[in-house]
């Protein structure tokens, strides 16, 4: 099958996977500007299969196989490299699943707002909140448009709107709705534990008012990774990334730096 990816830059790998449904500009939007100064890296923008511009496939019934492909295609692209992981929610989630995999591969991870308990309804989660909201703004928008932001988004302004609007609305309408609704009733969550201690530089952040995957569960995999930063934001939802993204970034640029101490770069 096959799977799109964009490779920018050169040099140590570093592998990013986006949340369900959606596709790889949410992890460029929110990673790449931190990579404008710094040399030595090759950013790995994977579209999962059944998501923007990557097909589905009928070999995928479950997540199990959703990240044998990811890992087939890895090892197509970087066979047997030392590489570094970045996911998103589902991202995240798979993510997790490459460092069980790939245990002597991967030499660092980041994992935002990561989905941990597969099953929603056993996840602790908070009530949505909003905490900031500019009414003109939610005004202008569509009925739909107003509904679907409304109900996401803690921070509801003009920049969370743009974002929202072409990081999330846009490739989820794209997306195949009735693979991955295949996919949630017949394998969401892995069909083996994926719980593997990683030893190197790791960061995990989460949202406080984070009501799709929560805060609570994610504090489970800090024994997992004994090198891991992990923060929790306020006014931060599942869409943390644009509503903190200040913070976020100065997190990034701090982990980046650890794994530059460790790992060596292609100058």
């Amino acid at each position: 099958m096959s799977i799109y990816y964009k490779i920018i830059g050169e040099g140590y790998p570093v592998v990013m996977l986006h949340g369900w449904s959606l596709d790889h500009h949410i992890m460029l939007h929110t990673l790449e500007p931190l990579f404008e100064n710094r040399v030595g890296w090759k950013r790995i923008y994977i579209d999962l299969p059944g998501m923007g511009q990557s097909a589905s496939s009928p070999s995928i019934q479950n997540s199990d196989q959703m990240l044998e492909a990811v890992l087939n295609l890895l090892d197509q692209i970087i066979p047997n490299e030392p590489f570094i992981v970045c996911g998103y929610s589902y991202g995240g989630y798979m993510a997790r699943g490459i460092i069980h995999a790939r245990p002597n591969q991967v030499h660092g991870a980041f994992l935002l707002a990561p989905v941990v308990v597969p099953a929603f309804n056993e996840r602790i989660l908070p009530d949505h909140a909003v905490l900031r909201r500019d009414k003109n703004l939610l005004a202008r928008l569509s009925p739909e448009e107003a509904t679907e932001f409304g109900s996401m988004g803690v921070s509801q302004g003009e920049h969370e709107w743009e974002r929202f609007q072409h990081d999330v609305l846009i490739p989820a309408k794209q997306a195949d709705e009735a693979f991955l609704t295949h996919i949630q009733e017949n394998g969401y969550g892995f069909s083996f534990d994926i719980s593997t201690t990683l030893h190197h530089p790791a960061l995990i952040i989460t949202g406080r008012q984070d009501h799709i995957v929560g805060y609570q569960d994610t504090w489970q995999l800090i024994e997992e990774y004994p090198r891991a930063t992990f923060t929790v934001l306020d006014i931060a939802g599942h869409n943390l990334q644009y509503e903190q993204i200040n913070v976020i970034n100065a997190l990034v640029h701090e982990w980046l730096n650890r794994l530059e101490e460790e790992v060596t770069l292609t100058k």
